[in-house]
């Protein structure tokens, strides 16, 4: 329990420094912390005797995110993104030189960790810019953070003191329907009190943020959850003392992140 709370401590001042530090920092930051993400999924994937391919992926992920940073960055005109497609499919005829009896698992497992882990790194990413394009706001990136973590303490509080009703007990028996409300309600208490320092939204829009963080991030959890139950691993990997992997911390915010931001480009635009 010591190591954990240190870890939890370091790693969630390093967080906040990557929000705070400005534009280019935090671009910096989630670039390499969704690309380490990545890689733990591979590694989890190749346990299971699938070969995916791996830094053909990374590359891929690394020009998807660098190619989102830039459009909301430096203004760099959509029409760039159109880049991407002949690389895209470059992994086909990769596969064409690979002795592999499985070469559209290989093939699928490559597009679904960066469908699964990059993509959601980049909406998350894009939060930052969705007040203002171009101009970086750190305001909603710590949100949605500050809300994620008061869910997950929510739902531990209230599920070791009152939980009773399986969530989901098939992918994880320790989840519960109280644990769940109490997420709920701190994240919901936690969006009120950021309303007061946050004012460009109102509490009722970031009270519907923080319903849809739990409710997604609780999701996200699930899904991991069953990920590794189906490939029989404890954790995504040891990188963080007493926390397991970055893919187990940040489970929540790969389903929760596209949606919220949906959400709020509905409302703000």
């Amino acid at each position: 329990m010591k190591t954990r709370a240190i870890t939890a401590f370091f790693f969630t001042i390093v967080m906040l420094g990557s929000i705070f530090l400005g534009g280019y920092t935090f671009t910096f930051f989630y670039l390499i912390l969704s690309l380490a993400a990545l890689f733990e999924f591979f590694n989890m994937i190749k346990t299971a005797g699938i070969k995916p391919h791996k830094y053909f992926a990374l590359f891929l992920s690394a020009l998807i995110f660098l190619i989102t940073a830039s459009y909301q960055l430096l203004q760099l005109e959509i029409k760039f993104m159109l880049l991407i497609i002949p690389v895209i499919f470059s992994v086909f005829i990769a596969e064409l030189y690979k002795r592999d009896k499985s070469p559209f698992t290989n093939i699928a497992y490559t597009y679904v960790g960066i469908i699964y882990v990059i993509i959601p790194f980049c909406f998350f990413y894009s939060l930052g810019f969705i007040q203002n394009h171009a101009t970086y706001n750190y305001h909603l990136p710590l949100s949605f953070l500050l809300m994620l973590w008061a869910s997950d303490t929510g739902a531990y509080l209230f599920g070791m003191k009152m939980g009773k009703t399986k969530l989901f007990e098939r992918h994880s028996p320790k989840k519960s329907w109280e644990g769940f409300f109490g997420g709920v309600l701190t994240s919901v208490l936690v969006s009120y009190i950021i309303s007061f320092f946050f004012t460009e939204l109102s509490p009722f829009v970031l009270g519907g943020m923080a319903v849809l963080i739990v409710s997604f991030g609780t999701l996200g959890d699930l899904v991991e959850s069953m990920l590794k139950r189906s490939l029989d691993v404890k954790d995504s990997g040891n990188i963080l003392p007493g926390h397991g992997g970055f893919l187990d911390r940040f489970d929540g915010l790969l389903i929760a992140a596209p949606i919220v931001y949906v959400y709020l480009y509905l409302i703000l635009h």
